[in-house]
């Protein structure tokens, strides 16, 4: 006797993923390009997170693993108190991410526990000189920095613009002023090093002061002071360093 039809049982759906939201964005704006591009400034939280992820895992990019973990820990600042099984109760971190992860949040904590120390004021030749000496100790060959200050005269940042020989540091004011406009500076002190340990002048060094001064003028960008740093041994002053400044020539 023929029993009645079987009806096949409903053939299971094929489980779905997420559209992969790293896939679908041009080159230029993933994270990691837009990083190199705009600096980190310019990146969301989700892009930040997900360079320190660098990776999803199938079925679930590292864009979207990002915004889960942001949404999970409501903001970045509620990241500061996970642990490593918090990051890894998340499908797609494992122990090495969230080791990655709870590093990186220490280091923020212990960021912003320590309190910021004001930059230095340079805008006197014995404070340039005074700055400069554990750079320049020691050294056989000139080098020439650019300092970069901001409008209190507090350094901005210190940029070592050439290296060069024993008797020569090739600066040229377009590499100096480049460095200033980079960072933002709203006046410079440019200075190098004299390996002998006597900081006079020799003539390169006064055309390149002139050349300097004329570069500040045209760029809008004053020109402080150019220092010579030596030691005070080899100083026939005794000063250690000699200033285009106090010397007049600027």
């Amino acid at each position: 006797m023929v029993g009645p039809p079987v009806t096949p049982a409903p053939a299971t759906p094929e489980p779905t993923h997420p559209p992969n939201r790293l896939g679908v964005l041009p080159a230029g704006e993933r994270p990691q390009e837009r990083l190199e591009r705009l600096g980190a400034s310019a990146l969301s939280d989700i892009e930040l997170l997900a360079m320190l992820l660098r990776s999803g895992t199938r079925g679930q990019d590292v864009l979207t693993l990002s915004s889960r973990l942001l949404s999970e820990a409501g903001s970045l600042s509620g990241l500061l108190a996970w642990h490593e099984a918090d990051f890894r109760s998340l499908r797609g971190i494992g122990r090495i991410k969230a080791l990655q992860l709870v590093t990186a949040m220490e280091l923020a904590r212990r960021t912003v526990s320590i309190p910021a120390r004001e930059a230095p004021i340079i805008n006197r030749a014995d404070l340039i000189a005074a700055h400069l000496e554990t750079a320049s100790s020691g050294l056989d060959v000139e080098k020439f920095w650019v300092l970069c200050l901001n409008r209190r005269n507090r350094l901005r940042r210190r940029v070592e613009v050439s290296s060069g020989t024993a008797t020569a540091a090739l600066a040229h004011p377009r590499e100096v002023f480049r460095a200033a406009i980079r960072e933002g500076a709203t006046a410079v002190v440019c200075a190098h090093n004299h390996p002998s340990g006597d900081p006079s002048p020799s003539a390169a060094d006064i055309q390149l002061t002139r050349q300097l001064r004329e570069a500040a003028a045209a760029v809008d960008i004053p020109l402080l002071d150019h220092v010579i740093i030596g030691r005070r041994g080899a100083d026939p002053l005794g000063r250690g360093y000699y200033s285009f400044r106090e010397a007049g020539l600027l």
